[in-house]
């Protein structure tokens, strides 16, 4: 068996020979030349599993290496070797098509993980591997509108490079599903993939959670404390709802991205890291660097390629087959039969503009399931929101193309609720500070424990005294917390 090769392109004679060294140990074959034409040269020769290139060369720069291969031998991973804290240099390389950048003093540690990340992928290429992993993405990313398909192109290319991903999109719409399919289709999809809600961590608690703590560090640490970056070792940290951050926090998460190392809270040393990042918000980041709620050099660094996620309002045509996916889902879960939607209640869902999206969605079925007769929904079942009259009617006063359809599924949906609606809309209305929705669940909780007292907690029977279904008491148990 051959062994696997590597070019070395810099013009430092210590940098070469200790990245030939480091790769021979690794039974890689190394090739080291200094110059752009030697370069150049080397590559015509032969092909080659892996390339190191220096940003300056004497007689030109890495970026026309990378531009080189990425037209020649897109299938040969290239990382760019750049001076200390230089961040322009290694973010334009990722963005010319470079797998990785390394930067100098070269941590050896570091160099090996890139390798055999970077070799990993070049053999699944070779195989095949990425397109026989675009079918998973294909069965759990839904849809065959333009738009899905878009997306699902962009996944499978973003997957063969390391740069970091920023994906844009509204709330409900699928950001993490994206991520997780952009870490199953890479080389790292053998290493841990880490989710994190920014939002969810208290400021105080973010630098511990991010880099880890030693015991002894702050009131309370009693035991040394892996960090996320430290969690995500190999694999991918996936920063959902980067907005959040407080500014302090995006300083050290800057650096900890720029140096790939981190130091937990109390340690005196650095530890390498051997991280993806992925990154998520449905907030306007843009808009919020010029507004100085997130600093730009943060912003530039993690938004190095930027996937968006189109919400469902502009894909309506996925909706049937969303919806078969998501009722098949339930029925799994459940044990039920599989739910079917009339022509009435599909077309109530079609011309409904979901502002949750597919999270939305998944509650609308979900409630629905629990509410309808047997398995066939239908608009009612749905209880869609009913438009206002300023959604209703374009800036003519006149009512859009479908108002007709969803005004129709909407009367339908609330008739059976309508005493309790009104008077709740009454209460409402006498309390600025009374929300709506809250009235109604007191109403339903007082109902429906009344119910199940007079029944002695027999829940079939107590249904009947609500004139419901059992399966629809057992949802709003559920939704309502009675145990």
């Amino acid at each position: 068996m051959s062994l696997q090769t590597v070019l070395v392109i810099d013009d430092e004679r210590d940098i070469r020979e200790l990245l030939t060294i480091t790769l021979g140990r690794m039974d890689l074959q190394v090739e080291a030349v200094g110059t752009v034409g030697e370069a150049r040269r080397a590559l015509a020769e032969r092909d080659y599993d892996l390339c190191f290139t220096d940003m300056r060369l004497p007689d030109g720069n890495g970026q026309e290496i990378i531009e080189l291969i990425a037209e020649t031998c897109p299938d040969t991973p290239v990382a760019m070797i750049t001076a200390y804290g230089n961040v322009d240099a290694a973010v334009n390389a990722l963005k010319a098509g470079a797998f990785d950048f390394v930067s100098k003093p070269v941590d050896i540690q570091m160099l090996r993980g890139l390798v055999r990340t970077a070799l990993r992928l070049a053999e699944e290429k070779r195989n095949g591997g990425a397109a026989a992993k675009s079918g998973d993405a294909g069965e759990r990313l839904i849809g065959d509108s333009a738009a899905m398909q878009q997306v699902r192109a962009t996944i499978g290319k973003l997957a063969r490079n390391q740069a970091p991903v920023y994906i844009a999109g509204e709330s409900g719409v699928g950001k993490e599903l994206v991520a997780r399919l952009i870490h199953e289709q890479g080389p790292r999809a053998g290493g841990p993939f880490v989710p994190v809600n920014c939002g969810a961590i208290p400021s105080e608690l973010m630098e511990s959670e991010f880099f880890g703590h030693r015991k002894g560090s702050f009131t309370g640490a009693g035991t040394d404390k892996e960090g996320l970056f430290q969690s995500a070792q190999g694999g991918t940290l996936f920063l959902d709802e980067v907005a959040e951050l407080p500014l302090h926090m995006q300083v050290k998460l800057l650096r900890a991205i720029q140096e790939k190392a981190v130091r937990p809270i109390g340690g005196r040393d650095e530890i390498p890291v051997d991280v993806r990042i992925l990154s998520a918000t449905h907030k306007n980041l843009g808009q919020l660097v010029e507004q100085g709620q997130f600093r730009q050099d943060l912003f530039y660094r993690i938004n190095v390629i930027e996937l968006r996620v189109p919400p469902l309002r502009e894909r309506r045509g996925d909706v049937p087959q969303l919806a078969a996916f998501i009722l098949q889902a339930l029925a799994r879960k459940s044990g039920d039969s599989v739910g079917q939607l009339l022509p009435a209640a599909r077309q109530a869902l079609e011309s409904y503009d979901f502002p949750g999206n597919v999270r939305e969605l998944e509650n609308i079925l979900e409630r629905a399931m629990a509410m309808c007769d047997g398995a066939s929904i239908d608009a009612g079942d749905l209880m869609l929101p009913q438009r206002s009259a300023r959604q209703d009617h374009d800036a003519g006063g006149h009512p859009p193309a479908h108002a007709g359809a969803a005004a129709h599924a909407g009367a339908a949906a609330h008739a059976g609720a309508a005493a309790h609606a009104g008077a709740a809309a009454h209460a409402a209305a006498a309390s600025a500070d009374g929300g709506l929705d809250d009235y109604i669940s007191n109403i339903e909780r007082t109902a429906i424990v009344k119910a199940l007292e007079e029944s002695r907690y027999n829940k079939t029977a107590a249904a009947r005294k609500l004139g419901i279904t059992f399966r629809a008491l057992r949802y709003k148990l559920k939704k309502l917390g009675i145990d």
